[in-house]
């Protein structure tokens, strides 16, 4: 008799992790005005590497990521008041 509930467990937590970093990658990539398609490729295609990938990539000028921090703050402006702001200053 073959057991094969052996590696179950494993490739459960190997998925979750793939699918981890893949939602992690994505939400990085649209911070930082990339869109979510390509951290979700990276995320699925390279796990946890793509994650970090992201981290250090540079993000675009008028991005959330360059315009409200790495992680956003409850009752922060948003980006179209930041980005009006500026237009006020010019």
């Amino acid at each position: 008799m073959t057991v094969l509930a052996v590696i179950g467990s494993k490739a459960l937590y190997l998925t979750y992790a793939r699918l981890l970093s893949a939602i992690a990658a994505s939400w990085l990539t649209d911070r930082k005005g990339y869109g979510e398609r390509p951290g979700l490729a990276a995320g699925l295609l390279m796990n946890v590497v793509g994650v970090l990938l992201w981290l250090v990539w540079p993000a675009k000028q008028d991005s959330r990521w360059k315009v409200q921090g790495a992680i956003p703050r409850r009752g922060a402006k948003t980006v179209a008041e930041a980005r009006a702001e500026r237009q006020d200053e010019r």
